[in-house]
C-alpha cells in the first residue's frame, strides 16, 4: 500500500507533477526526472506538505490546477488502513458515560479465526471488566470489513429492577426501572464512537434482547471499506459567479480554490434565500451563518446574509440560541455572536434601515444575558465555549450541561466583548448615547476579566475557560478560536496580541481547536482543525504582522481544499484527514467563507468601518507579485483593486490615477473606480510561531476521600499529580494519594494528573469533604403543592413541579446560623431532552425579597428521565444571619428557546456555607 503520511520530501515524479516539481537531489517515490528538466521552486514547505504555484503535494497525493477553474486531486483517505485490531469498549445506559471507571474500558482482540467462523465477545456482565489477552502478531491489522457479534448479560440490573426498582451505578446513581430506555456499546474503533450523548443517533450501536432472556446482543462491522469517505477527483466550474469579485493572481492554484469557494458559496443559498450551512447540514444555525458573515458574505452576499440574521430571531425579539447542550440557552450564550454579523453587513452595505431593524434585537438579548449569564465577581459571561458545542469533545465527562453554564469560556466572552461593543456603536450612529456608554463600560468589564481571568503568563495565550463548581479554576488548553478574537477584536493589546499569535500551538496541518487533545475522545473539536477557525487565525495573524502564521494560515486552509476539492468543514489535526473526524459535510458555509475572507480581508487587508473602507494588504514575501481583484462592491461603487509586491507597508496607493490618501475609500464614493496598490517589498520583523508535535493530555483521575486521605487509580503517562482545594493549587505527589487536613470550613478537592512533558489533565470533579457540616436542606413540598406526578428518586415526602403554568414563584424561608457566603442551589429533574441537543433548559431568577441573586438554570438530563435527579448551578451570595425568604421565580428573561416548555421537578433546596 501507498503510505500516506511519508515527509513532503517523498515527492512525485518530475513528470507527473508537470510544473510543480522537487528541488534537486530530493528523493522521489520513483525514477528522477531527466536532467534537462526545469526544476521549480515550492512556494511553501513543511514536514507534512509542500505548495507550488499551480499545485500541492502531500505525500503520494498530488492537487493540481489545470488553470483557474479545473482542479485534480488524487486524495485517497488512509483512515482504514493500518487500524488495530484491539478494539476498546463499554456499555451505555441511555446513552451516558455509566458502566465503570473512565480509564477502564473492556478490551478485545478482533483477529479472524482460523477456521473462518464470526468473530463474537463472551456474555460480559454489565460492570464486570473484561480483558481479551490474546497476542497480537507483528503486523497484524484490523481487516477490512470484520463483523463482530458483542454480547452483554444485564440479567444482574434486571433482577434489581425487579428487586427494589432501580439499578445502582458504580458511581452512586440510581437508574430507576421507569428510565431505563436503551443499552448502547461506545468504543474506539469505528462505527464504535466514544460520542455518548450521541449514542442516540447511531441505532446499528443499541444492543437488543429479542427473546428476552436478558442477554443483549448487537453485530457491528468493523472497518467497513464500503463506508469508506471519498471526495472527488476533478472539480471543474459550472456555475456562473460572474456577479461575484474576480481574483488573477501567479498563482493558479490559489485563484483556482478562490474560485471554487465561489462556486460554493454560490451554492451555498437556498430557494428560500437564506443560508444553508453545509451539503449535510439543511438550515440555518445561528454561529455558522454569522461567523461566516464576518469572515465574507456580508461583502459578497449581503441581502442572503440579512435573510439569514433575521431566520434566527425569536418571536419575542431576540436572537435565537443554537439547540444545544442540556436544551441549549443558557448553557450555551455564544448567540451574541449574531450582532457582530449584523455590525458587519451594516459596514459593508451602509444600510440604515438594517441598523435600525437589528438594534432592537441586540439591545433585547444582551440585556436578558446580563440578568441571566453574566458573572459580576468575574466580570465575565457563563456558559459553552463558542461553536465548540460538543460537550464531551472539550469539557471533561464529569462536566454536566449545568456545570457548562457555569463555566466561563474565552472565545464566548470575546464574542459578548465585541457585542456589547457592537452594540455601543449602533447606538451612538441612532443617537442613544446613555446605552453606548453602558455598553461600553460592559464590554470593558468583560475585556477586565479576560485578562484579569484567564490570561496564562507563563504560556503566552489565554486559558481555555473557568470551570469547577463553587470554585473555579482556568483550563491551561488553548483554545484557538477564542485567542484569534482576542486579537481580532481588540481584548489585547497590541503587545499581548503578537504573543498570543506566537505563542498559541500550532502543528502540521494547521491550528487545532484546542491543544493539547483530551485522552479517549475521537476527532472532531478534539484534534481537528476547522478551516474557518483557522481563517480567523490567519487574519489575527496578518493584524499583528505574523508572516510566518499568516502564511502558512493560507496555505493551511488551501492544502484540504485542494486535496479534497471541495471547502470541508473540518479534518483531522494529527494527520490531515477528511475522513477520520465524527462528522463533517462538504460545501461547509463557513470553510469557504474563510477561503474568501483571506482574500479580501488578508491579502487585501480590506477594513470595513462604518463610513469608510481602508486598506491594510499583507502579502506575505513567498506570495509575491501582481494580483488583481475585479468588480469588488463596495456599497454604490464598483472596484478594480490591483495589489503588486509584497510586505505590509504600502509605496503607493492610488484612485484612478491619483494618491489615495489613508488608503482610505469613504462610503460616499460611487461608481467604477480602479485601485492601484504597491508595497515596499519590505518584509515585516521576524516573528515566531509555537509549532507543535500531536499530544494527548493524561485522562482525568476520579478522586474519592476516606479517613483523611484522597485516593484515585493510577492515571496511564502520569509522573505527578497536582492537588487542588477550593481551586487553588495545595500540594504535589507522585502517587495517587494525598493526606488532607480535617476540613474547619466547606472544603473542595480536586486531582490533576500531569505528564513527562508537563501537559496536565483536567482537574477531577469537586470532592466536597465533610460537606453536610456546613449544609441545610429545605424540602420544597413543604412550601408547595407536591406533584402527584410519579417519577422515583426524590427525597423527603414528594416534590415540587415548576413550569410557565404551575407554581411560577416559589418562596422558601431559610435560617442562616452566621454571617457568610452561600452557595443556594436546588436538586432537580428535566426528563424535555437530551443532554446535548433540543431546547427546553428551564431558568429562574433566585430572589432574596426584591433583590435579585442570581439566575438558577436547570438543564435537561435525558429523554423521559424525570427519576434522574442532579444539582442546579450553585448561586454564590452573601447572607447575614437569621431568616431570609427565598424566591425561586419565572421572569421574562427566563424565557428559553423552546418558549412553551420551560419545567422541571424540584426536591429540595440546599444552602452551604463555603467561607
Amino acid at each position: 500500500m501507498r503510505n500516506p503520511f511519508l515527509p513532503a520530501g517523498f515527492l512525485l515524479t518530475l513528470g507527473l507533477l508537470g510544473s510543480c516539481q522537487m528541488p534537486k537531489n530530493t528523493p522521489t517515490t520513483s525514477a528522477p526526472a531527466p536532467a534537462a528538466s526545469v526544476v521549480a521552486a515550492p512556494v511553501w514547505q513543511s514536514a507534512a506538505y509542500t505548495v507550488y504555484r499551480d499545485s500541492l503535494v502531500q505525500g503520494s497525493h498530488t492537487a493540481r490546477a489545470l488553470s483557474r477553474t479545473e482542479l485534480t486531486s488524487d486524495y485517497q483517505s488512509p483512515a482504514n488502513e493500518f487500524q488495530s485490531p484491539q478494539v476498546n469498549f463499554k456499555f451505555s445506559l441511555n446513552g451516558k458515560d455509566n458502566e465503570m471507571q473512565p480509564g477502564q474500558d473492556h478490551i478485545f482482540m478482533a483477529i479472524p479465526k482460523a477456521d473462518g467462523t464470526g468473530l463474537e465477545t463472551p456474555v460480559i456482565v454489565f460492570g464486570q471488566h473484561y480483558v481479551d489477552k490474546t497476542p497480537v502478531p507483528a503486523d497484524t491489522y484490523l481487516a477490512p470489513n470484520t463483523p463482530l457479534k458483542i454480547r452483554l448479560d444485564l440479567r444482574p440490573m434486571l433482577a434489581a429492577f425487579q428487586k427494589q426498582g432501580y439499578y445502582p451505578l458504580y458511581n452512586g446513581q440510581k437508574l430507576y426501572k421507569e428510565d431505563f430506555k436503551h443499552v448502547f456499546v461506545a468504543g474506539n474503533t469505528a462505527p464504535l464512537s466514544w460520542d455518548f450523548d450521541n449514542l442516540i443517533n447511531k441505532p446499528q450501536l443499541e444492543l437488543k434482547d429479542p427473546d428476552g432472556n436478558g442477554i443483549y446482543e448487537a453485530t457491528v462491522v468493523l472497518n467497513a471499506h464500503s463506508d469508506a469517505k471519498t471526495t472527488a477527483g476533478r472539480w471543474k466550474a459550472t456555475l456562473d459567479v460572474s456577479a461575484f469579485p474576480k481574483l488573477t493572481s501567479d498563482y493558479p492554484l490559489l485563484d483556482a480554490l478562490y474560485n471554487l469557494a465561489l462556486e460554493e458559496a454560490k451554492r451555498s443559498v437556498e430557494p428560500d434565500g437564506t443560508f444553508r450551512t453545509g451539503q449535510e447540514w439543511a438550515g440555518v444555525w445561528t454561529r455558522d451563518i454569522s461567523y461566516s458573515i464576518i469572515l465574507s458574505q456580508a461583502l459578497l452576499q449581503p441581502e442572503v446574509a440579512k435573510t439569514s440574521l433575521l431566520r434566527k430571531v425569536s418571536k419575542t425579539g431576540r436572537i435565537i440560541q443554537d439547540t444545544g447542550t442540556g436544551g441549549a440557552y443558557p448553557c450555551s450564550t455564544d448567540r451574541i455572536i449574531w450582532a457582530t454579523a449584523a455590525w458587519e453587513i451594516y459596514k459593508a452595505t451602509g444600510d440604515e434601515a438594517w441598523l435600525r431593524q437589528v438594534y432592537p434585537i441586540i439591545k433585547n438579548s444582551i440585556e436578558d444575558d446580563q440578568q441571566v449569564a453574566y458573572d459580576p465577581a468575574t466580570g465575565l459571561v457563563r456558559g459553552e465555549s463558542s461553536f465548540l458545542d460538543w460537550r464531551e469533545q472539550t469539557y471533561p465527562k464529569w462536566m454536566q450541561p449545568v456545570d457548562i453554564y457555569q463555566s466561563e469560556t474565552l472565545g464566548t466572552n470575546a464574542a459578548h466583548f465585541q457585542g456589547n461593543q457592537v452594540l455601543a456603536m449602533m447606538a451612538e450612529k441612532l443617537g442613544h448615547s446613555e446605552v453606548a456608554a453602558k455598553h461600553r463600560k460592559a464590554a470593558e468589564q468583560i475585556k477586565a476579566g479576560i485578562n484579569q481571568h484567564l490570561w496564562l503568563e507563563e504560556k503566552g495565550y489565554y486559558g481555555q475557560f473557568l470551570y469547577g463548581r463553587n470554585f473555579l479554576s482556568v483550563s491551561p488548553k488553548a483554545e484557538a478560536l477564542g485567542e484569534a478574537l482576542t486579537v481580532l477584536f481588540g481584548v489585547t493589546d497590541e503587545a499581548r496580541a503578537r504573543t498570543v499569535v506566537a505563542s498559541t500551538p500550532v502543528m502540521d496541518y494547521g491550528v487545532p481547536c484546542i491543544y493539547p487533545q483530551i485522552s479517549g475522545i475521537p476527532p472532531y473539536h478534539n484534534n481537528a482543525v476547522w478551516p474557518f477557525v483557522q481563517s480567523y487565525w490567519g487574519l489575527a495573524a496578518a493584524k499583528v504582522g505574523n508572516e510566518a502564521s499568516f502564511l502558512e494560515s493560507l496555505m493551511a486552509v488551501a492544502r484540504p481544499a485542494a486535496l479534497f476539492l471541495t471547502d470541508k468543514e473540518n479534518f483531522v489535526a494529527s494527520n490531515g484527514d477528511f475522513a477520520g473526524t465524527q462528522i463533517n459535510s462538504s460545501n461547509m458555509l463557513w470553510s469557504l467563507s474563510g477561503t474568501l475572507g483571506l482574500v479580501y480581508k488578508g491579502v487585501f487587508g480590506m477594513d470595513f468601518q462604518a463610513d469608510r473602507l481602508t486598506f491594510r494588504p499583507f502579502v506575505p514575501q513567498a506570495l509575491q507579485g501582481t494580483r488583481k481583484l475585479a468588480g469588488f462592491k463596495y456599497r454604490q461603487a464598483l472596484l478594480d483593486v490591483e495589489l503588486i509586491g509584497y510586505g505590509r507597508t504600502i509605496r503607493s496607493i492610488t484612485l484612478d490615477g491619483q494618491p489615495l490618501p489613508d488608503a482610505t475609500v469613504h462610503s460616499t464614493l460611487t461608481g467604477s473606480h480602479s485601485i492601484r496598490i504597491e508595497l515596499a517589498n519590505e518584509a515585516p520583523a521576524t516573528a515566531s510561531q509555537n509549532k507543535v508535535a500531536h499530544h494527548v493530555a493524561p485522562m482525568t483521575p476520579a478522586v474519592a476521600y476516606s479517613s483523611g486521605r484522597l485516593t484515585w487509580a493510577p492515571i496511564e503517562g502520569a509522573k505527578a499529580y497536582q492537588v487542588l482545594r477550593n481551586g487553588q493549587f495545595v500540594g504535589r505527589t507522585t502517587t495517587p494519594e494525598f493526606t488532607v487536613p480535617a476540613p474547619v470550613a466547606y472544603t473542595e478537592y480536586q486531582v490533576l494528573a500531569v505528564d513527562a512533558a508537563g501537559f496536565e489533565s483536567f482537574a477531577s470533579e469537586p470532592l466536597p469533604v465533610s460537606a453536610d457540616k456546613f449544609r441545610r436542606t429545605y424540602e420544597l413540598e413543604t412550601t408547595a403543592s407536591k406533584s402527584p406526578k410519579s417519577y422515583k428518586g426524590y427525597t423527603g415526602k414528594g416534590f415540587v413541579e415548576t413550569s410557565t403554568t404551575q407554581n411560577r414563584s416559589l418562596t422558601t424561608r431559610v435560617q442562616i446560623p452566621e454571617t457568610g457566603l452561600y452557595a443556594i442551589d436546588f436538586r432537580y429533574a428535566n426528563g424535555n431532552g437530551p443532554i446535548n441537543t433540543s431546547n427546553k433548559c428551564a431558568i429562574r431568577a433566585l430572589r432574596l425579597g426584591r433583590q435579585q441573586l442570581g439566575t438558577v438554570v436547570l438543564p435537561q438530563r435525558g429523554v423521559e428521565e424525570w427519576s434522574d435527579w442532579g444539582f442546579s448551578n450553585p448561586v454564590l451570595v452573601r447572607l447575614e444571619k437569621g431568616s431570609h425568604p427565598l424566591t425561586l421565580a419565572y421572569e421574562p428573561a427566563n424565557t428559553n428557546m423552546n418558549g412553551e416548555v420551560n419545567q422541571a421537578m424540584l426536591d429540595y433546596l440546599r444552602v452551604t456555607r463555603v467561607r
